[in-house]
């Protein structure tokens, strides 16, 4: 009987032969918030107390795992699964990065397919019969004179690939201000002005326009806040009084 449906995807480790990976990679997991793991064919047994040491608070995804003897019966119940590799393998797959694959997998889940990332044992890696039964290749473009990834590694970078598909765009935190409107950003450029205009800056007269054509061009670069806008105002006004104390 299959697990409940979960849409983000299930972390099949393929024999893998150290309890201490398996903690590690579960630890990754967890990581990026994903639980959904499945051993096949742990070659040091399971449960396993190594992988419990190495899993770090990560024990409820070890306490989760589905524990299989085949490849074929870990990933029966998915519509999709993708294997990682390094090795070329002379098996005709499409071949993603690990960002468009968990991309792939994250619009599959969405859509209420069952997606599974098979992972090979560490001496290794998958199999051809393993590779034979996904559906695409994820290539890791790592070094080609050293491309073999520790497995928790692998977990690892699989799982923020996931999560980077889900975080928002970047902004900008507000400290107690907000973005100056066009207004703010018109009569600072117009005291600005003024203030250049007073010391003789725009000269010769002829230049004057394009001068000033620059700098509010420039102005309309900068990002500034209410709290930027109204600093500079201050520090001209301090200039200004400087100059008649002198």
């Amino acid at each position: 009987m299959s697990d409940a449906f979960d849409p983000r995807p299930a972390f099949v480790l393929v024999r893998p032969q150290m309890g201490e990976n398996i903690g590690a990679a579960a630890r990754s997991m967890l990581n990026f918030g994903l639980e959904a793991m499945r051993v096949t064919s742990p070659r040091d047994g399971w449960p396993n107390e190594r992988a419990v040491a190495l899993a770090s608070g990560a024990g409820r995804v070890l306490d989760g795992a589905r524990i299989f003897d085949t490849t074929a019966e870990a990933v029966a119940d998915c519509a999709f699964v993708f294997a990682t590799t390094a090795r070329d393998r002379d098996l005709t797959k499409p071949v993603y990065s690990p960002q468009d694959a968990m991309a792939e997998a994250r619009a599959r889940g969405a859509r209420g397919e069952r997606v599974a990332v098979l992972f090979g044992p560490e001496r290794t890696g998958l199999e051809n019969d393993d590779i034979a039964r996904a559906n695409a290749i994820v290539s890791v473009p790592t070094n080609p004179d050293f491309p073999s990834l520790n497995l928790a590694q692998c977990v690892l970078l699989m799982g923020y690939e996931w999560v980077r598909e889900a975080a928002p765009a970047p902004q900008v935190a507000l400290a107690g201000t907000e973005w100056a409107n066009q207004a703010e950003i018109d009569a600072l450029v117009a005291h600005f002005e003024d203030r250049l205009d007073q010391a003789g800056f725009f000269f010769p007269e002829g230049k004057a326009a394009a001068m000033k054509l620059h700098l509010r061009n420039l102005w309309s670069r900068m990002p500034l806040t209410r709290a930027d806008v109204q600093t500079f105002h201050g520090m001209m006004r301090q200039m200004v009084r400087w100059k008649e104390r002198g």
